[in-house]
């Protein structure tokens, strides 16, 4: 939790502040003296030559002070990497349940993309635990603008809440998070001036929506397609912009089965959706000035006497035929109806979709970037942009006609996989971009190795990273916020 205040109580709580490369107490908040005096003794007897981002020391036997060096020159993910790394070393201390922080910085943009970071890296799930973790470690930010820092600090907060749900998705057991209580849990954020609209089997047969359906039709639950509105441009004006989301439920690869081991990871296959409706909830909460439109398809790939074979033919929304050769391809045929019904329904500025896609981008590039392949330069560029600055790291890789040859199908349109080998991501790709009927500038984002991580990174401490929610909000905010 993060308070705002300009009440510093001497004994209430640990206490921190920044200093310089040079071990000098950054200028912006009136330290007290005493507590100026033992920082100073102790940074006497201190090693320049460590290079130690956060130098911790006992002022008594109850109170310890964080120095967090503040260096010249970071980057915004920095400055938010060192607010998890406060958050990470507080952490590790049992008796610390509030630190007081002096916000001796020029800057409440400085100020605030520190908390931001101490914010991310708070995120646990253990809504399941019989015996939860009693830690509750609040910052205290001490400034004398603390009405501003704390008004300034809503938009951020937006965006926390946005990760946090797309995390809390990701995490929830499959036994819970089927398509239809994923439909509920969307359905709550109404309440926040969002519209949402469930299709539901009934609806999408109707439609033509079999491609969807087909990945769906071993379960006993439910498929299902929703749409998340937005609508905060002035006067309503204007294309809206699209992010389209694969929501896999549980995928055990239906009849092509997957092998035993780690399939327990594959709860969290539909991290694409769950990117998508924490963005929307962002955009809702931050009261963003774009129209947008988030569409998720929603199912469960299972085993069983009504399954989807290897050999089927479905025909898609858009009137293409597809043969399903891989019944673990089936991220791409849900994506296929969901990308053209947002195209033809919504006529949006662009479309941009996300999809833990394919194992092929995880040998590719590992938990470091994740794929982008698009028919727009643009739209790759300013992602790029976005990612560099914040850390949600994306890398394009290629499009090209000469890849079709290795999924067409000599008895439908298209085929669901390259049975010759190689490309697995790009030909995936190049699969979805059969379903941009119309030419609308296009991006795929393949976050297969970026959803969920077994290891704590700088922001999340493991397990689902809420990955995207972060790099759309602020390349929507950027490049399409007027």
């Amino acid at each position: 939790m993060i308070n705002f205040t300009n009440k510093f109580e001497t004994n209430s709580s640990h206490i921190g502040l920044f200093i310089t490369e040079e071990f000098n107490i950054h200028s912006g908040e009136t330290i007290p003296k005493f507590l100026t005096l033992k920082i100073k003794s102790f940074l006497k007897k201190y090693s320049k030559k460590n290079k130690k981002n956060i130098i911790s020391f006992d002022i008594s036997e109850s109170q310890k002070c964080y120095l967090i060096v503040f260096k010249k020159n970071l980057k915004t993910f920095e400055i938010n990497n060192l607010g998890g790394q406060l958050k990470s070393n507080i952490s590790n201390e049992k008796d610390i349940n509030k630190l007081t922080l002096f916000a001796n910085l020029n800057s409440e943009n400085l100020i605030n993309e520190f908390a931001y970071g101490f914010s991310l890296k708070s995120y646990s799930f253990e809504k399941y635990k019989s015996k939860k973790n009693q830690e509750n470690q609040t910052l205290n930010i001490i400034s004398k603008k603390h009405d501003n820092l704390k008004n300034k600090h809503k938009y951020f907060n937006s965006i926390k809440e946005g990760v946090f749900l797309a995390r809390n998705l990701v995490s929830e057991p499959p036994n819970v998070l089927n398509p239809k209580k994923y439909t509920e849990e969307i359905s709550t954020l109404k309440k926040m001036g969002l519209k949402v609209e469930i299709f539901n089997e009934a609806k999408l047969k109707s439609l033509g929506m079999r491609s969807l359906l087909g990945v769906g039709q071993g379960s006993e639950n439910e498929s299902y397609l929703v749409t998340i509105q937005w609508n905060g441009a002035r006067n309503n004006f204007g294309k809206p912009l699209a992010f389209v989301g694969k929501g896999v439920c549980f995928d055990t690869g239906g009849i092509s089965l997957k092998p035993a081991r780690f399939m327990e990871e594959m709860k969290y296959d539909m991290g694409g959706s769950a990117v998508v409706v924490g963005l929307m909830k962002t955009l809702a909460l931050r009261k963003a000035k774009v129209n947008a439109i988030g569409v998720v398809g929603l199912v469960e790939n299972m085993p069983d006497g009504n399954a989807q074979r290897p050999g089927d033919i479905v025909k898609s929304y858009s009137g293409k035929t597809i043969e399903v050769l891989n019944t673990d391809a089936e991220g791409r045929l849900v994506l296929a109806d969901a990308l053209t019904y947002t195209e033809k329904k919504y006529k949006p500025k662009f479309i941009i979709d996300l999809a833990t896609l394919t194992g092929a981008i995880i040998m590719a590039l590992g938990e470091e970037y994740a794929g982008l392949f698009s028919n727009d330069d643009k739209i790759s560029d300013q992602l790029h942009e976005i990612g560099n600055e914040i850390n949600e790291k994306v890398w394009r890789l290629p499009l090209h006609k000469n890849y079709d040859k290795l999924i067409n199908s000599a008895y439908a349109d298209v085929q669901n996989i390259n049975y010759a080998g190689g490309a697995g991501s790009i030909t995936a790709a190049q699969f979805l971009q059969r379903f941009i009927i119309n030419k609308t500038p296009w991006a795929h984002l393949d976050i297969a190795g970026m959803a969920f991580s077994k290891k704590a990174a700088s922001l999340n401490s493991g397990g689902a990273t809420g990955y995207g929610v972060r790099l759309l909000n602020d390349f929507v905010r950027k490049f399409y916020e007027k």
